[in-house]
């Protein structure tokens, strides 16, 4: 006796709970950051280069990068987090690249493993030039712990 393949997963209702929460974060909404794309196990987030996110040369603040970063491994974690859950970050390293100006910084988050106590992600920084280019900015390594949703 053969066991029913389990369904496919909801793409639309994954973007909805990303968007739904992402909403939510005030850090993220003053920084102008907007959700590009969701898939299970992944989530590619977009920061546009303005006076909020630059350091004292003119670049995107690794403070920004950092964040993006981790908005957009935690947010693919939560692609695969139980419905009621939530996940928080225990820790991350972050290794920065190369530092830009202009254009707009492409964080994309990947779940590497997702257990029930924790979630291992990964996410690439890319530096997308006003031209198009891509550039590699920042690489972090992050885990998450899921944690119910209190709201």
């Amino acid at each position: 006796m053969t066991t029913p393949a389990a369904a496919p997963p909801d793409t639309a209702a994954l973007r909805a709970r990303v968007q739904a929460s992402l909403a939510r974060q005030g850090m993220m909404q003053h920084l102008g950051v907007r959700l590009l794309e969701v898939a299970p196990g992944q989530v590619t987030l977009a920061l546009p280069y303005g006076d909020r996110v630059t350091q004292q040369q003119g670049g995107f603040h690794g403070g920004a990068m950092g964040a993006l970063a981790d908005i957009a491994g935690g947010y693919a974690g939560l692609t695969v987090a139980p419905e009621g859950m939530e996940v928080t970050t225990v820790e991350f390293k972050i290794n920065f690249l190369a530092a830009f100006q202009n254009g707009e910084l492409h964080a994309t988050g990947r779940v590497v493993r997702a257990g029930r106590r924790l979630i291992v992600t990964t996410a690439e920084v890319v530096h997308v030039a006003p031209d198009g280019r891509r550039s590699a900015c920042a690489v972090m390594q992050q885990t998450l712990a899921p944690v119910p949703q209190t709201y």
